[in-house]
């Protein structure tokens, strides 16, 4: 310091520190001309004390005014010192940024003013400082001072031309501050940034592409600022970058997807479409490179397909068809699991076309990727049951398709159907509001005969007679009513004379028997005329009840329908089809005489010409249950017209009517004995609580504990 003193006159160093700016210019002259005097004579050692006496006295000195005259002192040293700047730049430049932070606003205006001049005379060794100028210029770009933020500009300016003309900046060393400075919110400095990161990527010699990765999301959270000036600079940002992504043949998208995955669900509405539209650019571009990310791509598109904007739904869309034709191998990092797992979580979506479409691709890693999506199949098999519950037809479709693929070995179709009872079982509206379209999509796609024999084997068994009888009556209406199964009513109208009618009319049968107007039903349209008679005199008090009149209704309504068409022209001729006439007539004695099906049906008797009938048939007919004999003589058997035979060997196309018939009185000898304790069991809790009846419990199995028939709607009111 002594040798700093006697180089600068006390009247220097004194006016340096005056409150009057034009005295502290003057003595900054002072000493720019004796540091370019010392210079000249190559005397560094007393530069350097003189660099130290204006740093610790003046920089670093609590008055105000004495750290202004140090600034500008600093200034003037480097000034003078113009070439051999350079070697003294370790101690000129620090106290001049720590000044940046001064709590007087014209310290600070001074020091950007100062590292102004400073930048000026050295240029390029300038960079090495770059880092914590670059710092300090960040802070000051949101300075509360207006006069300091207009210095900082300038400076700013300076330090950029000063960058794009060097060789020697460092983009590896820079981005780090530039990663975590992204994540400020100021206006100020989110402008600041931008400017920045446009002016570096402009320079050919910065690769600021390879960089992306660490500061994408910084601009991307800047596409939902307040201030539209910076969301454009960020998107026009952006818009260069994609530019640049798209004529480089090396770029690093894992990284970046990861990214862009996160900012596709943003509340932002034009961050949103920027991510998407970059992902869409991603996919066409990268497609192999990307096959480790198409699951987290997926459950980017899935929710965007559905958004409210068009445009991203359009993106959205057009990406997922993309996506969807790369095919790719699991042998080559294609994640079928989580493609699988994702396109699972999206059937949760409130979205409708975001659940069609996680469908489409389940459906698709099916048809490609049988094998592997069969391994996640308890992953996933209970969310496609759960989605046949969807409020959209369109959805229950896909999943029927999907449920369809998967059964067609046998072992996953006689699962599906399982548990499919058990879904109609514990959930009695989905029987209701969805029973009919799943049963009948199932037809289509895995054959009617099949489905309704395996549905019938199952409901054979069922523990919970009450759910079978409507389960039964469900599959009857179906049965009667859809287009989808005329087939198999082909087929069941042929079971007299017809091995595989016979069949199939035996399997359904056995199920049928839950449900006696399903029997007659079944009956009626597999023309055994006689056993229908017999199986509605066979009909006790406790079976006609209010439901089972209700099915009367709608099978007497569905008579009239062009189904029965054939039945209705049988009766054309009275004398070859009396069974039928005596069951229809036996169907008319049922029906209370008010009911409009009465009507309907006595209109129709009406009609019957009225030839002379043969006079055996008539008492053999009207001689009461024509199976009275054959319940006593089990080799008896019986043909349509009602002859009795009995040699044993010829059984009505093998059919054993009378053991059939035995068959339905003992299952609904179970039905009676259950509808005897639920009254009972009615009554004992009516009279327990008083005007407060527990629900009536059904008796229980070793698998569930399903409601009451009593507490369901009844099983007329499925939804065709």
């Amino acid at each position: 310091m002594a040798d700093a003193l006697s180089v600068i006159p006390a009247a220097v160093l004194r006016n340096l520190s005056d409150k009057l700016y034009e005295k502290r210019k003057n003595a900054a002259l002072e000493v720019e001309g004796i540091v370019k005097q010392l210079a000249s004579s190559g005397d560094h050692e007393k530069i350097s004390a003189v660099i130290n006496l204006l740093t610790t006295e003046f920089t670093y000195s609590p008055q105000a005014n004495h750290r202004k005259g140090g600034l500008i002192g600093l200034a003037a040293a480097t000034v003078g010192l113009t070439s051999e700047a350079a070697q003294h730049l370790e101690q000129i430049v620090p106290p001049v940024l720590n000044s940046f932070s001064d709590q007087d606003s014209r310290v600070r205006y001074y020091a950007c003013e100062a590292l102004y001049n400073i930048a000026k005379v050295v240029r390029g060794d300038f960079i090495i400082f770059f880092n914590q100028i670059f710092d300090a210029l960040c802070k000051l770009s949101a300075d509360s001072d207006a006069n300091v933020q207009s210095a900082a500009h300038l400076l700013d300016r300076l330090v950029k031309d000063i960058v794009t003309e060097s060789d020697q900046f460092s983009i590896e060393e820079f981005i780090p501050l530039l990663r975590e400075r992204m994540n400020v919110l100021n206006p100020y400095v989110r402008q600041f940034l931008v400017v920045w990161i446009t002016v570096l990527d402009s320079v050919p010699d910065i690769d600021m592409l390879g960089f992306l990765p660490d500061f994408l999301d910084g601009l991307f959270n800047m596409l939902s600022d307040s201030s539209h000036e910076i969301r454009q600079q960020a998107d026009s940002a952006l818009s260069e970058f994609l530019q640049e992504i798209k004529n480089s043949p090396s770029v690093d998208y894992g990284r970046m997807t990861e990214i862009l995955v996160q900012r596709a669900a943003s509340p932002d509405e034009f961050t949103r479409l920027t991510a998407i539209t970059w992902i869409n650019e991603f996919v066409k571009l990268g497609r192999d490179q990307l096959v480790p990310y198409y699951a987290d791509i997926l459950g980017a598109i899935l929710p965007c397909i559905s958004d409210k904007e068009e445009k991203i739904r359009v993106v959205a869309h057009e990406t997922n068809e993309e996506l969807r034709a790369v095919k790719a191998d699991p042998a080559e990092a294609f994640d079928v699991g989580a493609i699988l797992s994702i396109a699972r979580r999206q059937l949760d979506s409130e979205w409708e076309a975001t659940r069609i479409e996680a469908l489409h691709w389940i459906s698709t890693l099916l048809n490609r990727h049988r094998a592997e999506v069969l391994c996640f199949l308890n992953d996933i098999f209970d969310t496609l049951l759960k989605a046949l519950s969807d409020s959209s037809n369109e959805v229950v479709l896909r999943v029927l398709e999907i449920h369809a693929c998967i059964a067609q070995d046998p072992l996953h179709f006689r699962q599906l159907l399982v548990f499919l009872v058990h879904n109609f079982r514990v959930d009695h509206s989905l029987l209701e509001r969805r029973g009919a379209l799943i049963i009948r999509r199932l037809c289509v796609l895995l054959d009617a005969e099949r489905v309704y024999r395996e549905l019938s084997t199952i409901l054979e068994g069922e523990a919970d007679l009450d759910f079978a009888c409507i389960m039964v009556q469900a599959l009857n209406l179906i049965l009667l009513t859809s287009a989808e199964l005329s087939e198999l009513r082909e087929l069941l109208k042929q079971s007299l004379v017809n091995a595989a009618g016979k069949d199939l009319f035996v399997s359904l049968y056995a199920s049928w028997c839950h449900s006696p107007m399903a029997i007659i039903s079944l009956c009626l349209l597999a023309q055994t005329y006689q056993h229908a008679s017999a199986v509605i005199q066979s009909l006790v008090e406790e079976d006609i009840n209010v439901k089972f009149l209700i099915q009367l209704d709608k099978l007497i309504r569905l008579l009239e329908t062009p189904i029965f068409a054939y039945l209705r022209l049988q009766l054309l001729e009275p004398r070859r089809y009396i069974w039928l006439l005596k069951a229809l007539n036996g169907l008319l004695m049922l029906l209370p005489q008010q009911s409009a099906a009465f009507k309907i049906l006595r209109t129709r008797l009406k009609t019957v010409p009225s030839y002379s009938f043969n006079g055996d048939q008539l008492r053999r007919v009207s001689s009461g249950n024509p199976y009275s004999q054959i319940l006593h003589h089990s080799g008896s058997q019986i043909t349509e017209d009602g002859d009795i035979n009995q040699d044993n060997g010829n059984l009505q196309n093998g059919i054993n009517f009378a053991s059939r018939l035995q068959q339905l009185e003992q299952m609904q000898q179970q039905h009676r004995m259950l509808a005897k304790s639920q009254a009972r069991n009615s009554s004992t809790s009516l009279s327990k609580e008083g005007p407060k009846a527990e629900p009536r419990q059904p008796p229980t199995s070793d698998t569930n504990k399903p409601p009451s028939r009593s507490s369901r709607r009844g099983p007329g009111q499925l939804q065709i």
